[in-house]
C-alpha cells in the first residue's frame, strides 16, 4: 500500500498502455481494476450523462476521503468507455463507463462514496456502480483525433492492422476520452481506441 507521500500516477507507471499512436500498434494491457457502471440508449442522452456524474462523483469522493484518512492517494483517471452492438449512424448502444482505479481502492470505499454522494442529493444512479477488475491483453490502439462520429473509419483501420498480424478482433470496443467536448471542438478530440485482439 502506498504511503501518505506517495500518490499513485497510472499514466506514468503504466506509460506503455496509454501510448497515443497515429497508426494501430499492438500492446499489451495488464489487469486493471475499474469504478463501472453499465447502461443503454443513446449516447450523451440524460442516462449516459448521469452515469458519468455519479462515476465521477464516486471517483473523487473515494480519492479524497482515503487521501485525507492518509490511506492512499492517487490521481483520478479519465473517463474510459467499453461499447458493443453499435455501428455507424446507430444512435443507440451499450456501454460500460468506466475510471480507473488502484488496487488498494475496496468495496467499502465505494460504499462509502455512494452513502456521501446521497446525503449531499447527488445519488443518482450510484446504486449501479461496482468494481471490476478487465483483463483485456493484447490489444490493437490507435489515436483517433476528430467526431466520435467519425471514428468508424479509425476503428476499420484497426482491424485491417489486426488481419495484416494474423489477428481477429475480440471482446469489447474500449475508448480512452483524451479531451472534453465541453470545451474542445469535435475536429480536435482526442480519443485513444483499443480493441482485444486474438
Amino acid at each position: 500500500m502506498p504511503t501518505t507521500t506517495e500518490k499513485v500516477d497510472f499514466y506514468k507507471t503504466h506509460k506503455s498502455e496509454y501510448v497515443t499512436p497515429k497508426q494501430p500498434v499492438l500492446v499489451k494491457i495488464g489487469p486493471a481494476k475499474y469504478l463501472a457502471i453499465e447502461g443503454s440508449g443513446e449516447v450523451s442522452g440524460p442516462l449516459f450523462q448521469a452515469q458519468i456524474g455519479a462515476l465521477m462523483g464516486a471517483a473523487w469522493t473515494i480519492k479524497m476521503t482515503r487521501k485525507f484518512a492518509g490511506k492512499g492517494d492517487y490521481k483520478v483517471c479519465a473517463l474510459e468507455g467499453q461499447f458493443w452492438n453499435f455501428g455507424s449512424g446507430q444512435p443507440s448502444m451499450n456501454w460500460k463507463l468506466l475510471i480507473r482505479v488502484p488496487g488498494f481502492v475496496t468495496a467499502t470505499d465505494l460504499k462509502a462514496a455512494v452513502a456521501a454522494l446521497k446525503e449531499k442529493g447527488k445519488g443518482a444512479e450510484t446504486d449501479n456502480l461496482r468494481l471490476e477488475t478487465i483483463k483485456e491483453g493484447q490489444c490493437v490502439q490507435v489515436l483517433h483525433v476528430g467526431p466520435y462520429s467519425q471514428e468508424c473509419e479509425t476503428i476499420a483501420r484497426m482491424e485491417a492492422f489486426a488481419k495484416e498480424h494474423g489477428l481477429a478482433f475480440r471482446g469489447l470496443h474500449h475508448e480512452l476520452y483524451l479531451s472534453d467536448p465541453r470545451r474542445v471542438p469535435p475536429e480536435r478530440l482526442r480519443t485513444i481506441l483499443r480493441h482485444p485482439v486474438e
